[in-house]
């Protein structure tokens, strides 16, 4: 098992959510981190929060869906903190609406930052992991990678994209120890999903999760952690989805 102390993680995504619940777990078990975000006011507002308890956070403002920008996400960890040891590339946004509707522009701008800002983010840090003898690279995929939803191609797309890479990655890379996997959560409550934003439609989607409700994101980040922790696991995806694909 891995021992997290002072290991330096980038958490993409970082200043909300998935993200800003993985960023505190890396945090409490003596990690560095490098939180990333699009949303540079966000993430320093984060950053100013989280030093008030913790002294090693950082944060880097980076629009994944730009390889010189998760580049130089990448070369600021390691130029801060000396090295990189995880990545967990979490940044990742959706649109959801009839097929026939949607552009091309919507279409591509969520593989830009769900499929590309995941390559991006394994080619940059694999490229530090070789120097300094391997590393954890940690995906979010969705139950969405797995299970049809209507409406929603362009993420459900780029997650089955994101499950294919993780494991491709976990082969090519397994002889010199950087291990690939993925966590595919279910339906998270956070500000966009819950019982205030969705209304009528909120029961419907719990009645989905035969546990009977919605994650949370501490429940994705603990998954994260195990994930990280564990060195003999590589080259898979753990679902976090209360029962959703045991359907």
């Amino acid at each position: 098992m891995t021992n997290l102390q002072d290991k330096v993680a980038i958490v993409t995504g970082g200043a909300s959510g998935i993200g800003l619940a993985t960023v505190k777990a890396f945090l409490d078990k003596g990690a560095k981190v490098v939180l990333a975000d699009y949303n540079a006011e966000a993430g320093a507002a984060v950053e100013k929060d989280l030093k008030e308890t913790y002294e090693n956070v950082l944060f880097v403002k980076a629009n994944v869906a730009e390889e010189s920008e998760v580049e130089n996400l990448v070369s600021e960890a390691v130029k801060h903190f000396g090295k990189l040891d995880i990545i967990f590339n979490n940044a990742g946004i959706g649109v959801q609406k009839p097929t026939h509707e949607l552009t091309a522009e919507e279409y591509k701008r969520v593989i830009a930052i769900n499929q590309d800002g995941v390559f991006y983010g394994a080619k940059y840090a694999i490229r530090e992991m070789l120097k300094t003898g391997g590393g954890s690279i940690i995906n979010t995929s969705s139950i969405l990678g797995s299970v049809g939803e209507p409406t929603s191609i362009p993420y459900a797309a780029s997650k089955g994209a994101v499950n294919q890479i993780t494991k491709s990655l976990a082969l090519e890379y397994a002889d010199r120890s950087i291990r690939v996997n993925a966590v595919a959560p279910g339906f998270i409550e956070s500000g966009m999903v819950s019982k205030e934003a969705l209304g009528d439609f909120y029961d419907g989607l719990v009645a989905k999760h035969p546990i009977g409700r919605l994650g949370n994101p501490e429940e994705i980040a603990h998954a994260v952690m195990f994930l990280a922790e564990n060195d003999f696991v590589t080259g898979t995806t753990i679902f976090v989805d209360g029962g959703y694909t045991a359907i």
